[in-house]
């Protein structure tokens, strides 16, 4: 059997362990279908998202256009006719710091007056803003592992 002080530093180090492992700064595609050459659609607004023609960047590097703390996807599309540049559909995919909705892992959307559709998708796990749906964090199943070992054996 352990004793409390036992008890207490096997349980900081096992903090200290986890923090360490899920610290490390998010990594999200950057692009937008605004900047896409004509007839090119590297950004996966028409097309599925080709992640082999995108590096995943780091989040509070020097190459990110927005720091952040996770990953965001941007989509608007037109009702009826062209709207941004000869194109109907428009997606921007980017670092963000801030949520409308303070949470991440959500989508929210609506329709602007004009009758654009948008919608915008926040995730927190690397590279995590390339697909339709957002999928739940992979840190935490081993966090709540550690969590529930911590308490079954201390």
């Amino acid at each position: 059997m352990l004793s409390v002080k036992q008890n207490i530093i096997l349980g900081s180090i096992l903090v200290v362990f986890l923090a360490a492992t899920f610290s490390t700064a998010i990594r999200c595609y950057q692009c937008s279908s605004q900047t896409d050459k004509k007839g090119v659609d590297s950004c996966g607004a028409y097309a599925w998202f080709n992640k082999t023609q995108h590096i995943a960047i780091e989040c509070n590097s020097d190459e990110s256009h927005m720091p952040g703390s996770f990953c965001m996807k941007i989509v608007q599309q037109g009702p009826r006719g062209f709207i941004w540049d000869g194109r109907w559909r428009q997606v921007i995919r980017r670092c963000a710091s801030v949520a409308d909705t303070g949470v991440t892992g959500v989508c929210n959307w609506g329709v602007y007056e004009n009758g654009v559709y948008w919608e915008e998708c926040y995730c927190s796990e690397d590279a995590c803003n390339t697909s339709p749906s957002i999928s739940l964090s992979k840190g935490l199943i081993p966090a709540f592992l550690g969590i529930l070992s911590y308490r079954i054996f201390l």
